[in-house]
């Protein structure tokens, strides 16, 4: 049995074409106008924001008479109101690897602002079986040899099948129809890799929701991984987040602003 830890990576954020920003802040009458944010997600969150009310600068807007400076400023006004909805327009893409597809049946749940591309057991064969152990079993020997065993057995009956279905030399057509069939005894708790896309809104939620004490505590630890990223790509909008330390070692990121 491989015994495995989760980890994150990120894999992409948010980017300004300089260009068409510079060609609307023209349209819109506000050609000189600019920021402090410190990330593109934040600049392109404040953007939108200030377009709904047209706020770069008194004047544009008959009604607007004062605006509020500094990203820092005004992205925290936008997250006391709770205008979230300007919030989805900012996405990063992570690299869930070696989390467990209990993790993925759970995270499944928060569709809404989120795109998702999981690692396919119907076309990659099992041969091991990575897992990563809950705290409950690592610190039990007498569980953890139970739980060894089954694992272990459950790689040899991969094996097994592998070779009573004379798997290899076949073509990829009929791999993929075998190994869908094998896949059916893998346990939930096999290792795997998530690609998973979420906007600012969404990601606040997610991990406000995903670090409480009452989550999962694999779900809980992979979240607060993402926090942790989070809080210095965009210190702005992810700031008021604190983490808060649970007895098992992980922390719950409890927000000043919840459900923006």
């Amino acid at each position: 049995m491989k015994q495995v830890e989760p980890q994150v990576f990120l894999l992409a954020r948010p980017a300004i074409d300089a260009e068409g920003l510079a060609a609307y802040l023209q349209a819109v009458g506000a050609p000189g106008w600019t920021t402090d944010a410190p990330s593109a997600a934040e600049q392109l969150i404040e953007v939108a924001g200030r377009a709904c009310y047209r706020s770069f600068e008194p004047g544009l807007n008959p009604n607007v008479t004062k605006v509020r400076e500094g990203s820092q400023a005004y992205l925290q006004n936008i997250l006391q109101v709770k205008h979230g909805s300007v919030l989805e327009h900012a996405n990063w893409t992570f690299a869930l690897f070696h989390v467990s597809r209990v993790l993925t049946h759970e995270l499944v749940r928060h569709r809404a602002g989120t795109a998702i591309s999981q690692e396919s057991l119907r076309f990659v064969r099992l041969t091991d079986i990575p897992m990563w152990l809950p705290p409950e079993i690592r610190e039990n020997p007498e569980a953890r040899a139970i739980f060894e065993e089954a694992v272990v057995n459950g790689e040899k009956a991969q094996q097994q099948l592998a070779e009573a279905l004379k798997i290899d030399g076949r073509p990829f057509h009929e791999k993929k129809v075998l190994t869908s069939a094998m896949r059916r005894i893998a346990p939930d708790g096999v290792a795997t890799t998530l690609i998973w896309t979420a906007n600012a809104r969404t990601l606040r939620w997610v991990i406000e929701s995903r670090t409480a004490p009452g989550a999962e505590v694999e779900i809980r630890s992979v979240f607060g991984k993402v926090a942790e990223i989070m809080t210095r790509e965009a210190p702005n909008l992810f700031g008021d987040f604190t983490p808060i330390p649970l007895p098992d070692g992980t922390c719950q990121w409890q927000p000043d602003h919840s459900k923006v």
